[in-house]
């Protein structure tokens, strides 16, 4: 349990690199745009645009603060992050960006402000980077942890983007994974010990209430990652008191949209109503709170 704990902790951290390998990637873009921009310069026959080329991209504010971040540069050095080998990618990805509709719209509205060029930059990693599967392959083969994060970790970059103001400095302090610093006083490092730990223990127990509503299905033909997910939740209706009854169901749905089969979001909810319902009239669940268990 202790090694499991440990692995589950470094992948955590690996979320947050992960985060900055993307962010670092969205500037090599940029960068890269820019080389584009000054070789089309030099052409034997240039063309008024290739002359005065628009640099709304190029000079996009958010990159700018990103890139002069010192946190950034601080995880940038840490997690040694390089895409010099990574040239074909980038051209591939660079194309597909130039060529998209969101750019074209982007690069063509005659009014620029920070609010525009932040909305730009979250549009490209949802609608593009985010999507391309040459960019999660080479995650993936960079790392085991990121062969089911490469999804997930949008979320955390678009935070870690919308942190940012157009008054942010060198200086501004970027969302950490957890709500504080300090691992040992830390409210959410303290929820996933006990949440690991104890879905864990209880995994028996656990098994049981599944296996009472799930008598069309059998056992053992059940998702390996619905069970995980069910337990999971049993578990923290029943453990922790002040997270509400809705929270948990709605996350733990979602968590199965993501991790498990197309089905198992209309499985994970049937079986956690049913169960909810049967725990709540046993005083199983017990919600410390007004309208915790709602």
């Amino acid at each position: 349990m202790d090694f499991g704990e440990k692995q589950l902790f470094i992948s955590i951290e690996k979320i947050y690199e992960l985060c900055f390998w993307q962010l670092s990637f969205m500037i090599e873009i940029v960068d890269f745009t820019k080389v584009r921009t000054e070789e089309a310069k030099h052409k034997h026959f240039p063309t008024p645009e290739n002359l005065n080329p628009n640099t709304k991209f190029i000079d996009n504010k958010l990159i700018e603060q990103i890139r002069n971040n010192r946190i950034y540069e601080k995880k940038y050095d840490q997690y040694k992050i390089s895409w010099a080998e990574q040239t074909e990618m980038i051209r591939r990805i660079y194309k597909e960006i130039i060529e998209s509709k969101y750019y074209e719209k982007f690069m063509d509205e005659p009014e620029r402000t920070y609010e525009g060029d932040k909305e730009f930059i979250i549009l490209l990693l949802k609608k593009v980077i985010a999507k391309s599967e040459s960019l999660k392959q080479f995650y993936e083969d960079l790392s085991i942890y990121w062969s089911d994060d490469y999804h997930s970790v949008t979320a955390l970059v678009i935070k870690i983007i919308n942190s940012f103001t157009e008054e942010s400095d060198t200086y501004h302090l970027l969302p950490v994974i957890y709500k504080t610093a300090n691992e040992a006083e830390n409210e959410d490092v303290d929820f996933v010990k006990s949440l690991y730990r104890k879905t864990i223990i209880n995994s028996d127990k656990l098994e049981k209430l599944i296996t009472e509503k799930t008598v069309n299905w059998e056992y053992d033909r059940i998702a390996v990652m619905d069970i995980i997910i069910l337990k999971m939740a049993l578990t923290e209706l029943t453990e922790f008191k002040s997270v509400p009854v809705k929270v948990t169901l709605n996350e733990y749905i979602e968590l199965s949209k993501s991790y498990s089969t197309p089905k198992s979001n209309i499985f994970v909810n049937g079986i956690l109503d049913k169960l909810i319902n049967d725990l709540s009239e046993s005083k199983d669940i017990r919600k410390t709170g007004r309208g915790l268990m709602n």
